[in-house]
């Protein structure tokens, strides 16, 4: 008979970095400091923690992001920190928004399904003039992928209704990226992006997405669309004088597959032009190859742009 620790549900500490967005440096202190969390250790020694622990931390990085110290609630339970979250003044607000974002976006899902089509790209459309095409990016199609991403898998959404959502993204974010100021007019036209997706990766979303947010930023963006062998990426950058590939990789993808065509395109670029990888294949993050930039989030893009401006004075 298994011995009940055996069968515990744990999270190894990558995925607790990733996923509440606390570094490991951070969690080992509190280790050493506070006595929390107390991690178990897998078969190849990396610290894994418990799900209650897990859940706990989820709420101290909530209140850290409130104003609170993680010295002056670290020692209370879960449950009581879960009443100090719900008792906080911003709390109730932000939990509203949330609520009301999330009603916003299930509505949106249901015009796929309902296959009207010409309503939901009204609708996105009003969003970008709205919010402005960062936070129609960043706040609302990026979870709204991930629904609808879940409706697929579900079985909720035919693979038909999935692709007409894609498309119907797609033409709003071209759209909007078409009337963006020519970059010549920031910062000369620097950097040059080339973005496009391995081989492997059909989705084209991200790379679209992440276009938009680099030529806010200035950048010249250069997109070959998606499934570019490795060569001919490297030929495009030549051509088009690229400073940064920029390339995106959904989960979906075979981590081997995405940490060797990395290794072989930075291998083949030039030093100088720099290999920017994003997206929701958690390798990335796991082991992120050498040489490679790794964007968390499509919020790092600006920070990454202004750190290559300052290391590439003109």
């Amino acid at each position: 008979m298994n011995d009940r620790s055996t069968q515990e549900v744990t999270v190894s500490i990558a995925a607790v970095e990733r996923d509440i967005g606390l570094s490991k440096d951070t969690l080992r202190v509190w280790e050493r400091r506070y006595g929390f969390p107390r991690p178990g250790r897998d078969a190849f020694g990396e610290r894994i923690y418990p799900l209650d622990q897990v859940d706990k931390l989820r709420v101290i990085k909530r209140l850290m992001d409130q104003g609170h110290r993680p010295g002056k609630i670290m020692g209370y339970t879960a449950e009581q920190l879960q009443k100090i979250a719900e008792s906080s003044t911003s709390g109730p607000s932000r939990a509203l928004e949330a609520a009301e974002q999330h009603e916003d976006l299930q509505n949106l899902l249901e015009l796929v399904k309902q296959h009207r089509i010409e309503e939901l790209r009204r609708q996105l459309s009003q969003s970008v003039l709205r919010v402005g095409l960062s936070r129609f990016v960043v706040e609302i199609i990026a979870p709204l992928n991930e629904m609808v991403g879940d409706a697929w898998t579900r079985g909720y959404f035919e693979i038909f209704e999935e692709h007409l959502y894609t498309e119907s993204v797609q033409v709003i974010l071209r759209n909007a990226i078409n009337t963006i100021p020519h970059p010549a007019t920031h910062h000369r036209g620097r950097p040059r992006i080339l973005l496009t997706t391995f081989p492997q990766e059909p989705h084209g979303l991200g790379i679209l997405m992440a276009e938009a947010l680099f030529s806010l930023e200035g950048g010249h963006c250069i997109s070959l669309g998606v499934q570019t062998p490795i060569w001919d990426i490297v030929l495009a950058s030549t051509t088009q004088d690229a400073d940064i590939v920029a390339l995106s990789f959904s989960a979906a993808l075979n981590p081997n597959h995405v940490l060797d065509g990395l290794t072989e395109l930075r291998a083949k670029l030039p030093r100088a032009t720099e290999v920017w990888a994003g997206g929701g294949c958690p390798v990335l993050h796991r082991r992120p190859p050498k040489d490679i930039r790794t964007l968390r989030s499509l919020d790092a893009i600006a920070a990454a742009l202004e750190e290559w401006r300052v290391a590439h004075p003109l």
